[in-house]
């Protein structure tokens, strides 16, 4: 027998939910061999008979048929190819998060330029950016100053995002919505831009308001 020999009567570890080799318990099943040749309704005992002579598995890949539907196969090869598909099919899904920046309405212009470069770097990771503005106490009577600073946010940033929701009130709180823009982010790529550098001290910077 091909690969050490009695393979089909073990039961290899598994945590996937499919039934293997002994643990098939269905009277009959209808077997599909390696090459995914139909070989017809026959009694478990025999489908793993066949498995065991390939010196492979015999796996339940249709339990709910009737009678349930098996497949010979390499049960390690098959449930790593599987793991293998899995991963790649989550890499190509595209997972946008939004991450927020804080500031206030007169933060300075060193402070914001630290906001920006995190911004920027959310921006090419592909996520989009809140720009929160919280407003305190007088603060309020002079929203004006907050419309300015965000718009600058806006300007600072428009060579690779583009404006998802444009700034505007909530309580007491104005923000701003930008998302990456894949064409805008290309064209810069291609002038030489490169993402910022973030120190350790621009990090904690950025996670607080000022």
């Amino acid at each position: 027998m091909k690969g050490g020999g009695g393979r089909g009567g073990r039961r290899p570890q598994k945590d996937d939910g499919y039934k293997v080799n002994r643990d098939i318990v269905a009277p009959e099943v209808r077997l599909i061999d390696e090459n995914g040749t139909m070989l017809g309704v026959m009694s478990s005992r025999e489908a793993l008979s066949v498995a065991e002579n390939k010196g492979l598995d015999l796996i339940e890949i249709a339990p709910m048929a009737k009678p349930p539907t098996c497949k010979i196969m390499d049960y390690g090869k098959w449930k790593y190819e599987s793991k293998k598909k899995a991963h790649e099919a989550r890499k190509k899904q595209t997972i946008i998060t939004i991450k927020e920046i804080q500031v206030r309405p007169r933060t300075e212009q060193h402070d914001l330029d630290v906001k920006l470069r995190h911004a920027r770097r959310f921006l090419l990771e592909g996520d989009k950016v809140k720009v929160n503005l919280r407003f305190t106490g007088r603060e309020m009577a002079h929203q004006d100053l907050g419309l300015q600073l965000l718009k600058k946010v806006q300007a600072a940033l428009e060579d690779i995002a583009s404006t998802e929701a444009p700034p505007k009130m909530e309580g007491r709180q104005m923000f701003v919505l930008l998302s990456p823009d894949p064409a805008k982010i290309k064209e810069w790529e291609k002038q030489g831009g490169k993402p910022p550098d973030i120190s350790e001290a621009d990090e904690e910077l950025a996670s607080s308001a000022e």
